[in-house]
């Protein structure tokens, strides 16, 4: 049973290991190629991160699965919330709202952050193979919806539902403007454009420099656009929160399972 265990946290701890190194490697590389600012991001490497992210959460699962921290109709409820959630994401929403990241943010605040994160990354892969959406992007918005759920896992729990719904609205503005931060670092380092040298990444910069350069290139591309994805995730917190979370938590409390 503790190795299990061993083993199902050392799979979520390898996980999010090689999405760090995935998304921080580019501004270590000296020799980075910076021809093709729209397929040459990650082009080689994508496939091959996303191969060992299923084979992690599929190891994952089945530890979860045999050490008993997940039951026969834990899984079930994790495949519904998974196609439900690939179906949100499908869904299309005006500049930079998505109903996706309510989902991983409840129930891994219910469950625990090794549903959360296996809920954020399959339905993610589930929603691209269904809709034709696999690209080079596709492993880094896995990890970075995993993380989503992984994280609020962590959050603490409130007795107070006011105060609990609060803080999942909150959470929900942070992680609107921090996916879409962070999701710009897939691509980021691998373009350049000389007359506005002042927001790209140039291989050699040091952490401040580089730091002040992304900061004007999202002022100027993404953060309105991750405001409103912001805006978008308070709003179906808030509205959708407090009837999920009394769902979640009677199928909790019926099966009698706890996730971490």
């Amino acid at each position: 049973m503790r190795t299990l265990r061993a083993v199902n946290n050392a799979a979520m701890a390898l996980a999010s290991l090689i999405g760090l190194v995935a998304f921080l490697y580019p501004f270590f590389n000296l020799n980075l190629d910076q021809g093709d600012p729209n397929w040459g991001a990650h082009s080689q490497d994508a496939p091959l991160l996303m191969v060992i992210l299923v084979v992690v959460s599929l190891v994952s699962l089945m530890a979860t699965l045999s050490s008993g921290r997940m039951n026969s109709k834990t899984i079930a409820m994790l495949g519904i919330l998974t196609a439900v959630n690939a179906v949100l994401r499908a869904v299309p929403g005006p500049a930079g709202f998505s109903a996706m990241y309510v989902l991983p943010i409840v129930a891994g605040y219910v469950f625990g952050s090794h549903f959360g994160f296996l809920l954020g990354t399959l339905s993610v892969m589930v929603s691209a193979l269904i809709g034709a959406g696999v690209g080079p992007w596709l492993p880094y918005q896995m990890i970075a919806v995993g993380w989503i759920g992984l994280s609020s896992g962590w959050l603490p729990k409130l007795a107070d539902r006011r105060l609990e719904l609060g803080m999942l609205v909150v959470w929900g503005v942070l992680w609107g403007i921090l996916f879409g931060a962070l999701m710009n670092l897939w691509f980021w380092p691998f373009i350049y454009q000389e007359q506005q040298a002042n927001m790209y990444w140039q291989p050699g910069l040091g952490l401040g420099e580089g730091l002040r350069r992304y900061a004007v290139f999202y002022l100027a591309t993404s953060a309105w656009w991750d405001l409103a994805g912001a805006v978008g995730n308070a709003l179906l917190v808030g509205l959708f929160g407090m009837p999920l979370l009394k769902l979640l938590k009677r199928f909790q409390r019926r099966f009698f399972f706890k996730v971490d």
